[in-house]
């Protein structure tokens, strides 16, 4: 495969026409590395659920996954759990590495330490995403279950610096939060947290919610999305002029993990109709289920309703053109989406 250019807008350019039959292959794939997390986030419905059984996606399966996308150009390795809780991750990031694929993953940055952190960039990981969700350990205590708040802010610290030691630009190294109307006022603060650990990008991620029958705490009325009042506006104001003074890259567009495929209503409706998700983009849990993207498991209760296929039994090929796939490709061109995607550009808050 090419890798002249890993600008991940680029990848989600290049989709062929619409079809139920998809004319490529896919371009990205989500691998759920493990389900486990040792947070407790009040937005995520792994939370108050067990989704699927506990399982760290096995090295037979993550080969047998990989080894059928010889092309694939991007590999996402996180999902419904903290990826650094996996033994095997850097040798997972080394082994796509070595096929010229582009690597990233979020990680809650609680377990972050030397020995990994080594691991990770002798692997050539090229993304690091911490979530940090908050610019206090209050408020991150309330949000995310857990008192690592510190922690974390040493972990990432002490990372950069091992960064600047060694020499190594990759991974690049973010920061994120939430967009939820109880922290949007900490924005700008949180600005100030970053450039104080050594992270020089920070992003404002939209919040997935359920519209009805939520799992757990994501609610509409936190989200930002069509309801930002004047006040809250200053603060995206004040926190990207303050990004500018400390020489940070700060984005609020609510970017998602494919930059390029952030949903903006359309005049006509129809949010779901501007998706690529199921002609560009795979996604595997950690026990090989076959999902149309990694906002799915918050949309719609129940991995019965939207799953694709199954990695422990068919091959890639078979699932992707498969009459499961191509069952969701035909409702997502139609006036009646799949239930996981009616309204999804409506659940993000940006």
């Amino acid at each position: 495969m090419s890798t002249a250019t890993h600008a991940p807008h680029r990848y989600f350019e290049r989709v062929a026409a619409r079809a139920t039959a998809a004319e490529q292959d896919p371009i990205c794939v989500y691998l759920e590395t493990t389900n486990r997390c040792n947070l407790l986030c009040t937005t995520c419905p792994r939370t108050y659920e067990e989704l699927e059984p506990p399982a760290d996606m096995s090295w037979d399966l993550f080969r047998r996954i990989v080894d059928q996308l010889p092309r694939i150009e991007r590999a996402v390795l996180h999902g419904i759990g903290e990826p650094m809780l996996v033994k095997n991750l850097p040798r997972m990031v080394r082994y796509l590495k070595d096929r010229g694929t582009y690597v990233l993953f979020n990680t809650n940055g609680t377990v972050l330490n030397e020995k990994n952190g080594c691991a990770l960039i002798d692997a050539g990981l090229d993304e690091l995403r911490v979530s940090l969700d908050a610019a206090s350990a209050q408020s991150y205590q309330a949000i995310r279950g857990k008192n690592y708040f510190n922690r974390i802010l040493k972990n990432v610290r002490a990372f950069r610096a091992l960064q600047e030691r060694l020499g190594s630009e990759r991974p690049r190294v973010s920061a994120w939060l939430t967009g939820l109307k109880e922290t949007i006022a900490e924005l700008p603060d949180f600005v100030r947290v970053a450039a104080e650990i050594g992270v020089k990008e920070v992003y404002l991620q939209r919040l997935v919610f359920f519209e009805d029958d939520a799992i757990g705490h994501a609610r509409p009325d936190q989200a930002l999305y069509e309801r930002m009042t004047r006040d809250e506006a200053h603060y995206l104001d004040e926190a990207t002029a303050l990004a500018g003074s400390l020489g940070l890259s700060f984005s609020a567009s609510g970017a998602v993990s494919e930059p390029g495929l952030s949903l903006k209503r359309p005049e006509d409706g129809s949010p779901w109709s501007m998706c690529r998700r199921p002609w560009t983009v795979m996604y595997f849990t950690a026990n090989g289920r076959a999902l149309p993207c990694c906002i799915a498991p918050f949309a719609q209760r129940g991995y019965e309703h939207y799953t694709l296929g199954d990695a422990t039994q068919q091959t890639l090929q078979e699932i992707w053109n498969g009459p499961a796939y191509q069952s969701f490709r035909e409702g997502l061109l139609s006036e009646h989406p799949p239930a996981a995607c009616a309204n999804c550009g409506l659940r993000w808050s940006l």
